[in-house]
């Protein structure tokens, strides 16, 4: 914990570069465009010892990654080799990352970006005339990637969504505690405030303590426990993924704004009445590129329900989907969660590289819905070997099963607007006028997700020297106990009873959550989970 919190001052001081674990180069940075934009486009240059022209294809096409800009900075989608990006390369495809900077242009709306990728895509078309470029959108890029698919020109191939939450009413209430804690403080207004106080900037510090609320019994106690149980083998794994958990990158007061009314409370995207700019609405029937989706079961902040209920929305039965000339494959994951889908070895060396490997089939389907199955060896789920299969299996609109309650959350994002007008009204004005950049530095500094890191560091906290020093002594001459010793035995017993008692508290917390929820604005249904092939009646895995 003292190297995490060195780590995360380093980095910052750094100004918080891309963490991939490949050589690149800068291509375009948006922020020099005429709309400007935080975002760059890189060129994936070097893999090991392995340079562009000793990996590539030349016949295949780009992939273009993009990783999600939702409080932490970019590189989840490419941190390892055994990566989305690694995946790609390993293909031969050539491989383009979209980054993006820890601060906004002041005054950046979505729009800014989504031109702003757009010219990306257009750059990366310009350098392979032969192949349409495919992306590969990240959770929050992957409805950034729709949008591209979906405006005023279209300019993109295939497009494939990782963890993407296209709709924001659908699923159960177990799935979503989050939305309705949402719902239940008001809205939009409670983004608004915290960009107010920033200084016109929402830290996303915020967003990944919400992530870490949502199962607190895995990310305050498990993770913890098990680097006190596995110290001597889990310190680099700990630290590699901490840098980059701990790097809170912001979005401006717009941007969240018009995310939380448009997205997450408006549902505006799903229903066609989102607004990017005064020149063009995003209709998602104006897309034509093969779609594939893959989603989690163990996904519980974009649950299969919310990556795949637009499907339903949007075309009534199989026949108006085919009739609109579509292709839709979907894949889901029994188990891993949502950081997993992106970042799981395993999940990269199967999914992924089927995936990747299926691209020109998945163009050759007659128009339709499909489910993307992965057929591996007996006794190797996870396709250690890499032989697999892939099949599609067609399946119809009706068998995704995906419900809404419309009306309930119809009136929370009335509530909402109601709340937000008032507080525009009544109190930002104040707010802004009270607020200066120093007072919003200090309250960036003072968040719990970060001063809870830095107090272990020797630059804050200078006991930590004394850890420093002793660590390095007992290094050399620990001496651990034996895997069935007494104490180690009754130590694991209590971690896991300690992490039992807090999943137990917070499966607690969600369902109050929902009767109070359920009692102001009414019940969300209980919906079956989507069909898969060979277990139509397959259960929800979440917990």
């Amino acid at each position: 914990m003292r190297e995490r919190a060195d780590n995360m001052i380093a980095h910052e001081r750094q100004g918080m570069p891309p963490l991939l674990d490949f050589d690149y180069e800068l291509l375009l940075d948006a922020r020099n465009f005429e709309r400007p934009a935080n975002y760059a486009l890189l060129r994936i240059t070097r893999v090991g010892e392995d340079c562009w022209d000793d990996c590539v294809d030349a016949a295949k096409p780009p992939v273009i990654v993009i990783d999600p800009r939702a409080g932490h900075g970019p590189g989840i989608g490419g941190f390892k080799r055994d990566s989305e990006v690694g995946m790609a390369m390993h293909e031969g495809h050539p491989v383009y990352f979209v980054i993006f900077f820890p601060e906004p242009v002041p005054g950046q709306t979505l729009a800014d970006v989504h031109y702003a990728l757009r010219d990306f895509v257009t750059e990366v078309a310009r350098r392979h005339p032969d192949t349409a470029p495919v992306l590969y959108g990240n959770c929050q890029a992957g409805w950034a990637a729709t949008l591209l698919a979906a405006d005023c020109e279209g300019l993109t191939g295939p497009i494939v969504l990782i963890g993407s939450p296209l709709s924001y009413w659908s699923g159960e209430a177990a799935s979503s505690p989050m939305r309705m804690m949402g719902a239940l403080t008001g809205g939009a207004w409670a983004a608004h405030m915290i960009s107010d106080l920033g200084d016109g900037r929402f830290d996303g510090a915020w967003l990944a303590q919400n992530f870490e609320t949502l199962q607190p019994e895995k990310a305050i106690w498990d993770k913890y426990a098990t680097l006190f149980a596995h110290a001597d083998t889990e310190r680099e794994r700990f630290l590699e993924f901490e840098r980059w958990w701990n790097g809170y990158y912001t979005l401006s007061r717009e941007e969240i704004l018009a995310i939380t009314q448009n997205l997450f409370i408006g549902n505006k995207l799903e229903q066609g009445g989102m607004q990017l700019d005064d020149h063009c609405t995003i209709d998602l029937r104006r897309i034509e590129n093969p779609m594939i989706i893959f989603a989690s079961e163990g996904d519980n902040i974009t649950p299969p329900e919310q990556a795949m209920g637009w499907i339903a929305k949007l075309y009534p039965d199989t026949d108006a989907l085919k009739a609109a000339g579509q292709r839709i494959v979907y894949m889901t994951h029994g188990h891993v969660g949502h950081l997993g889908i992106f970042v799981s070895g395993s999940v990269a060396r199967l999914q992924h590289r089927a995936i990747l490997e299926s691209l020109d089939e998945v163009e050759a389907l007659a128009p339709g819905l499909y489910e993307m199955v992965i057929d591996t060896p007996a006794g190797d789920p996870d396709c250690e070997t890499g032989d697999f299969t892939v099949r599609f299996v067609p399946r119809e609109v009706h068998d995704l099963r995906i419900a809404s309650e419309d009306a309930a959350l119809a009136q929370v994002a009335q509530v909402s607007r109601i709340n937000e007008a008032a507080y525009s009204a009544f109190v930002s004005p104040w707010l802004r006028a009270a607020t200066s950049p120093a007072s919003a530095e200090a309250l960036r500094a003072l968040h719990p997700m970060r001063w809870t890191r830095t107090l272990f560091s020797e630059r804050v906290n200078p006991w930590m020297a004394l850890v420093r020093s002793t660590a390095e002594t007992l290094r050399e001459t620990r001496d651990p106990l034996p895997e069935d010793h007494l104490a180690i035995v009754t130590e694991r017993a209590l971690s896991a009873r300690t992490g039992e008692v807090l999943g137990a508290w917070r499966k607690g917390r969600d369902a109050w959550i929902g009767h109070v929820f359920g009692a102001m604005f009414g019940p969300f249904p209980v919906i079956p989970a989507p069909a898969q092939a060979d277990h139509p009646d397959a259960a929800s895995q979440k917990e």
